[in-house]
């Protein structure tokens, strides 16, 4: 008991070795059992085989037939059985009438007496037999045969026998090979085992099954604890490991498919192709910003090297879905900031200009100059056709932005807003925000115009975005509301997501936003782009 918990308590590579060389011990020593009584089983039917081809030798001898019909037929025969089992080897060569009396015998003293052992089946069958009896001289594997006369009567038998004691000592003799032959066996069993105890080791990193299951649980806690996402590729885009947030952020777009799960392929995986091309590398890069349903995610994507060999790919996936929209809400504000400033700035040089009129005694001109400042206020314009106050502040910003990047932003003559329509604008915001925003950066800096159309009514909001920058080839119209699609050149931070965007929360709604035949303009692009009313779309 003590050594079997000796054992238990020992090391892994200890108990992998004491473990195969009982294996090999067992196999060994089956083996050579197995090979013994085998062994045996053929010396003795080659023993069997050997006395019945002695005694068929004899009784077939002519010498043998005639000396049954003398008088004294053991004074041929006893001579006779004695060479051939000198000869041959055999232990005993005995010869017997019909009546079982024997005439030959290696003892002398039994002849003319009856055999030992049966012999009525040879005789009456007329038949061979081998076996293995009991007789004078012991037990022996034995042969016998009948004589047969000239005309074919059976007149006799022949018994040859060889003594189990003669078989057993050959067998003895076979032995030693097969004790080499096993002890060869354990050694390259030892060998073996210490060279497989050896490479368990190494590729456990020589750590104990306790170790290897507090570092499973370990592992499996700060894989489903984080709250980043994390999905394991190998070389073949088979699914190696996925946690809990991965499967929450890249659950089902709602289209019949499931989640991810371990030993799914990339190609089954219920995300967009946009996402399968990060994935699988086709779009590599850090920080890959990919639109997953609701969703806003930042994919990076390293390869993994055991040993020195690549053998896949871990991705992460963070949700910026709150951080995007609090930026872009941040941005939105910003703009409308510099816009309130500039035009305060502006606001005091017309006053600056007032006050010198009249101080010059130039009271009609002031008066004129008021009048035609009133007139022309963009902002009064605007509040009055878009009377929703933060689509209306929206426009304001992204004026003074157009402003300031030497363009023109133009609210179109069919433009209307009732107050209150919109509800919710935050969806109104965003599309339009980013149409506007894509239209100045269509310019790209140069003079140009942007023209807005916004027409909201009980069905939802309507917008038309014109510019007149270089507009958009026939070839990339369907191209460019794909989410990481963009024409401008590289700058910090995500590029190609506002029109993909725009896009996901019209189709959210229940809308469409497309873009116009660029031909139907002197240059530029024509962007169009329905929003319907959440209860409508609701309905839907």
């Amino acid at each position: 008991m003590w050594t079997v918990r000796r054992v238990r308590d020992a090391s892994l590579g200890t108990q992998l070795f004491v473990l195969q060389m009982v294996i090999v011990l067992l196999a060994a020593g089956g083996t050579a059992s197995v090979w013994a009584a085998h062994t045996r089983d053929q010396l003795d039917k080659r023993h069997e085989q050997l006395a019945l081809a002695i005694a068929r030798s004899v009784a077939g001898l002519p010498q043998v037939r005639d000396a049954f019909s003398l008088e004294s037929p053991q004074t041929v025969l006893q001579p006779l059985a004695m060479s051939v089992q000198h000869e041959t080897g055999a232990d005993y060569v005995v010869i017997a009438n019909t009546d079982q009396i024997r005439y030959a015998h290696p003892n002398p003293a039994l002849i003319g007496k009856r055999l030992s052992t049966d012999g009525t089946t040879v005789l009456r069958s007329g038949e061979s037999w081998v076996g293995t009896e009991t007789g004078t001289i012991g037990t022996t594997v034995r042969g016998k045969t009948p004589i047969r006369d000239e005309y074919g009567n059976v007149i006799g038998l022949v018994s040859v026998g060889i003594l189990q004691t003669t078989v057993t000592d050959r067998l003895w003799d076979a032995l030693p090979r097969l004790l080499w032959t096993a002890m060869a066996a354990l050694l390259a069993g030892l060998a073996l085992a210490a060279l497989i105890t050896a490479r368990v080791r190494r590729q456990t990193f020589g750590l104990e099954p306790r170790e290897i299951a507090a570092l499973l649980e370990q592992r499996e806690g700060v894989l489903h604890g984080v709250k980043e996402g994390v999905l394991a590729l190998d070389l073949s885009g088979r699914v190696t490991l996925v946690n809990d947030a991965a499967r929450e952020l890249l659950g089902g777009l709602g289209d019949g498919r499931g989640e991810v799960t371990v030993g799914g392929n990339l190609t089954d995986l219920p995300v967009s192709e946009r996402m399968r091309d990060v994935l699988g590398g086709v779009d590599p890069g850090e920080d890959r910003v990919v639109l997953h349903g609701d969703r806003v995610l930042v994919l990076n994507r390293t390869p993994v090297s055991v040993r020195g060999q690549h053998r896949g790919w871990v991705v992460t996936l963070r949700d910026r879905t709150e951080l995007v929209r609090l930026a872009r809400e941040l941005d939105d504000t910003s703009s409308a900031t510099e816009a309130l400033r500039a035009q305060a700035h502006e606001f005091a040089n017309r006053m600056h200009t007032v006050v010198g009129l009249l101080e010059l005694g130039e009271h009609e001109a002031a008066i004129g100059f008021i009048t035609r400042t009133t007139r022309g206020t963009y902002a009064t314009d605007l509040r009055e056709r878009v009377q929703d106050p933060t689509l209306a502040a929206l426009l304001l910003a992204k004026s003074a932005e157009a402003a300031e990047r030497g363009a023109r932003l133009v609210l179109a003559e069919d433009s209307s807003v009732p107050e209150g329509v919109l509800g919710d604008a935050q969806d109104a915001v965003l599309v339009v925000g980013n149409l506007v925003a894509n239209a100045i950066d269509a310019l790209d800096g140069a003079e140009g115009t942007v023209e807005v159309s916004v027409v909201a009514d009980e069905d939802g909001l309507r917008v038309r975005v014109c510019d007149s920058g270089p507009g958009i080839t026939p070839d990339l119209v369907d191209e460019v509301f794909r989410e990481g699609f963009t024409t401008k050149a590289a700058h910090s931070g995500p590029r190609g997501l506002g029109l993909a965007l725009t896009r996901q929360a019209c189709l959210r709604r229940g809308g469409w936003v497309r873009v116009g035949d660029p031909g139907s303009r002197a240059g530029g692009a024509v962007f169009t782009a329905l929003l319907p009313a959440k209860a409508k779309a609701g309905s839907r």
